[in-house]
């Protein structure tokens, strides 16, 4: 269970700090290993154990001169995810109706909205000559508008 566990630590680590880690380790095996080699009494293994623990200890020097680096292919899903929560704060404003609101606030208003709501200022000022029909037939460039009002036309002429 330890070792599990310090392999999923390991792996959300850094390469270097696993260098470093398993370094660490190295040098603490050597160091068992030269403490049993001079309770045997054998040189060879006190020599070798002395070796690995000078070449671990290598390591670590020359570890200050390592830099992480950052695959391209996680660069690349960072910046994917980065679009993709982007993409959907975008459709959540506009699903929820707060884009309109964004839109009004900055003064982004389609060109036909602000056509029509100039006839409609122009229709009310009686020193112009614009009507109602002319402002129905600005609004009626609406697609959606144009079908409810044709629905709303038939209904009228089917009633009495």
């Amino acid at each position: 269970m330890y070792r599990v566990a310090l392999a999923f630590l390991l792996a959300g680590c850094s390469p270097v700090s696993r260098i470093a880690n398993n370094t660490n380790e190295i040098r603490t095996q050597a160091q068992l290993l030269a403490d049993y080699g001079m309770t045997i009494n054998d040189p060879v293994v006190v020599t070798g154990a002395t070796r690995i623990d000078t070449l671990a200890a290598g390591i670590h020097i020359a570890l200050g001169g390592v830099e992480d680096k950052t695959p391209a292919w996680m660069s690349m899903l960072t910046w994917i995810a980065i679009a993709a929560v982007v993409v959907a704060v975008v459709v959540l404003l506009w699903q929820t109706g707060l884009g309109t609101a964004v839109r009004i606030m900055v003064g982004w208003l389609p060109r036909k909205k602000v056509s029509q709501a100039e006839l409609a200022v122009d229709m009310l000022d009686p020193s112009r000559s614009e009507n109602g029909r002319e402002m129905i037939a600005a609004m009626r460039s609406d697609p959606e508008f144009d079908a409810a009002y044709r629905k709303a036309q038939s209904r009228r002429k089917k009633t009495p």
